[in-house]
């Protein structure tokens, strides 16, 4: 039993996850996501008590998959702080990349729910502040001269990126991502 009611709660989540990557939180109501599920309304809530719930549920995991690629990429290069900023923005270069990006969660969050206190919009905010946090560790490991500035700059680059992956702007390129980071890396490192 336990097995089929962890299978309903996936089969909604991945519902989800298609509907609100692709057209945003406020526009798919529950029971869009209840009749492409395949699901009864009361196994939705019972898995989920909210709406809210079910969003948070998905920004969580797509954050733990965040953490997960942004590990990776910065493992490869145990010994090379400089190099594990750059393994994070050339992976970042081909999510973006991928055709089957559909932006980032979190700032779909805040713009979607601009009301801080929001508890989508506080989830994406503590998600931002940890990733700003990372930068800055990685930062000082590598020797930048100003951490926090570098944190700032990194995460808006990223930021930028993951927008423009999600606008498919004709003109984007996911390689200038790459090579604005390593310029900015470079500024507060050396090009060592």
């Amino acid at each position: 039993m336990a097995d089929v009611s962890h299978s309903a709660r996936q089969r909604i989540l991945a519902t989800a996850t298609d509907l609100f990557s692709r057209e945003g939180y406020r526009a798919v109501g529950t029971d869009t996501i209840i009749e492409r599920a395949g699901i009864a309304k009361m196994t939705l809530y019972r898995h989920f008590s909210s709406k809210n719930e079910l969003i948070n549920a998905f920004i969580e995991e797509t954050i733990q998959q965040f953490w997960v690629w942004f590990e990776r990429a910065i493992s490869e290069h145990p010994d090379s702080p400089r190099a594990q900023l750059v393994a994070i923005f050339e992976t970042l270069a081909s999510i973006v990349a991928d055709p089957d990006f559909h932006g980032c969660s979190c700032l779909q969050a805040a713009v979607e729910f601009p009301e801080l206190e929001h508890p989508s919009h506080q989830l994406a905010l503590q998600f931002k502040q940890r990733v700003h946090t990372r930068f800055r560790e990685i930062g000082t490991q590598a020797g930048a001269q100003q951490p926090d500035l570098l944190a700032d700059q990194l995460l808006l680059l990223m930021n930028g990126a993951l927008m423009q992956g999600r606008m498919r702007v004709a003109s984007f390129s996911a390689q200038a991502v790459v090579q604005a980071a390593r310029a900015l890396i470079e500024a507060q490192v050396g090009d060592g």
